[in-house]
């Protein structure tokens, strides 16, 4: 039976807490489990030095993702070459297995524009700050996608627990439904919006139940299942395109957590308290997918220190290679808000070099 063939109460799961098995394992060959474990590990660790990073004073606010591993790269492992990939400003990990580099995430978290330029064939949008937007664009992709005749691409787009309260959420899943787009809209649940908690989102027993009033499947999985997070992904994947029938778009709500703050302005500690957190770190989904691999025979302590050194060399390289490209110019930041700069946004470009001018670089920036 196909995992958007359920109650959207019933929460999909391939392995519990424990690494043990308790669904049906994927179709993925022993290499494709062990990269999925690498780039979870890659993207954990990019997490660390990212917020490291920016306690230096070495990049800008930037928001973490650890604890979300699993449902990232567990997606992404799920998508097709051709296929589009929607992301909202936390997909670091999903992107690098799409194949956009580590050091165009931190050129985009250094203020660098160049960081919002793809990398060609990637097939992945431009990073979404503003709340929900990428679902527009991404609904408005498929349709177009599906106008031209073109049944070979599926679209997903993730979001947080918190996008769902947004108007776009429903505008976009409403045409999605109405109009058959291939979409996969990926809502991470990640239990807080900032300081705002699941349950003051919405009054549906689940975000999955929401597919409902859309005309379409919505499905909850466990979102620290890699293993449960692809199954669920592929058969969405499958069914946006569904030759030869009517393609559908499918709602999936990966149920996770964060485990550091939204971004590195944000104090959870204010909002959410320490036995909370350490009872979602006994979910981790890189332990979980690692004991797995450990029993199966696919890891040992060898190829782990291996992963371990890759990885820490992979991330240094990339934060070499971005630290070596030279700072933007504080000005640059009004050069890419329109094709063509408008007056009212060139004045104030005008004002304020003239500031800089007379107060000096040093102080300017200080201030």
């Amino acid at each position: 039976m196909s995992t958007l063939q359920r109650d959207p109460e019933e929460q999909v799961q391939v392995l519990d807490e424990n690494g043990g098995v308790v669904g049906e394992v994927p179709d993925l060959g022993d290499d494709e489990l062990v990269e999925m474990y690498r780039a979870m590990r890659l993207a954990r660790h990019f997490d660390k030095r990212a917020v490291s990073l920016q306690r230096q004073g070495r990049m800008g606010t930037y928001p973490p993702l650890s604890g979300q591993e699993g449902a990232q790269i567990g997606s992404t492992m799920a998508l097709d070459d051709d296929d589009w990939m929607f992301p909202s400003y936390r997909e670091h990990g999903g992107a690098v297995v799409r194949g956009v580099p580590l050091t165009q995430t931190l050129l985009y978290w250094m203020g660098h524009e160049d960081g919002n330029k793809m990398t060609p064939d990637t097939n992945v949008f431009p990073v979404a700050v503003p709340i929900s937007t990428q679902i527009l664009h991404a609904t408005g992709a498929a349709w177009a996608s599906k106008l031209k005749g073109d049944d070979e691409k599926a679209f997903i787009c993730y979001f947080g627990d918190g996008g769902t309260s947004e108007g776009d959420f429903h505008e976009g899943l409403n045409f999605a439904g109405v109009f058959d787009t291939p979409n996969v809209f990926f809502c991470n649940n990640n239990q807080w919006a900032i300081s705002v908690p699941r349950e003051r989102q919405t009054a549906s027993k689940t975000i999955a139940h929401k597919a409902v009033a859309y005309g379409f499947d919505g499905v909850q999985v466990d979102g620290m299942d890699p293993l449960a997070v692809y199954k669920v992904t592929r058969d969405a994947v499958e069914k946006a395109k569904n030759p030869g029938d009517r393609r559908r778009p499918t709602l999936i709500e990966a149920v996770q957590y964060r485990f550091g703050a939204h971004t590195t302005a944000d104090d959870p500690t204010v909002y959410r308290d320490d036995d909370e957190v350490e009872k979602w770190k006994a979910k981790d989904p890189i332990p979980r997918l690692e004991k797995f691999l450990r029993e199966t025979g696919r890891l040992d302590d060898e190829s782990v220190d291996a992963v371990t050194q890759s990885v820490e060399e992979q991330v240094a390289d990339a934060i070499d290679e971005a630290e070596s490209v030279p700072r933007p110019e504080p000005s640059e930041m009004f050069e890419s808000v329109y094709a063509e700069m408008p007056d009212h946004l060139r004045e104030q470009m005008e004002d304020f070099e003239q500031l800089r001018e007379q107060v000096g670089d040093e102080a300017f920036l200080r201030e």
